[in-house]
């Protein structure tokens, strides 16, 4: 019984993380329950024995693919390489995670199904958003700038970089997507200009 619950464990996990991949590749709705279970090794009938329904896979999936800054922070805090404002932006304004989706953030690649879908996706979208939005924040308030400034640059950073990476991934000139990723990347960590007081009269 222990061995039948642990198998059905595993199995279950194999089954999000390939959705999780696949809806990320395809759309979630370019990718159908038989593909994927078929994929998977298993039959259509067997997709019941894990999940009630498509948008109970769809959720875990989109629960599973969260959290990659999260998981660099916390090898972080285990005696990895720090975490910068730096790091973040070209990490996610790379070619490797431009030409990589499938392993790469749910927002940028599932944004346009996301806003279509259940309101529990919909939540966990919203978590994960809220908590990269506050990662780069921290990153700013680290570098010295105050929290309310930090929060509303940390807002257009990320706003930037998903727009930046799903419009990359969009066009189909080389050339032009590599300067989009590029150009964004400089701007964005060019120093906050300094807004000068304007004082009428003499």
């Amino acid at each position: 019984m222990g061995h039948s619950r642990a198998e059905k464990t595993r199995t279950h996990e194999r089954i999000v993380i390939l959705a999780s991949k696949r809806f990320r590749e395809k759309g979630l709705t370019g990718v159908g329950i038989a593909e994927l279970m078929d994929e998977a090794g298993l039959t259509v009938g067997g997709f019941y024995k894990h999940f009630a329904s498509r948008d109970s896979l769809v959720a875990e999936a989109m629960r599973s693919a969260s959290g990659d800054w999260k998981r660099k922070l916390n090898a972080a805090a285990s005696g990895g390489a720090p975490i910068t404002f730096e790091f973040l932006v070209d990490d996610y304004l790379s070619e490797a995670h431009r030409d990589d989706p499938g392993a790469g953030c749910p927002v940028s690649a599932l944004s346009a199904d996301v806003a279509r879908s259940d309101k529990l996706t919909r939540a966990l979208v919203t978590a994960g958003a809220k908590e990269n939005i506050e990662l780069l924040a921290s990153t700013i308030r680290e570098a010295g700038e105050e929290n309310k400034a930090a929060r509303s640059r940390a807002m257009m950073t990320y706003s930037a970089l998903v727009g930046a990476i799903a419009l990359a991934r969009a066009v189909s000139d080389e050339q032009l997507s590599r300067e989009i990723l590029k150009t964004v990347a400089r701007l964005l960590k060019s120093p906050a200009p300094k807004v000068a007081s304007r004082h009428h009269g003499r």
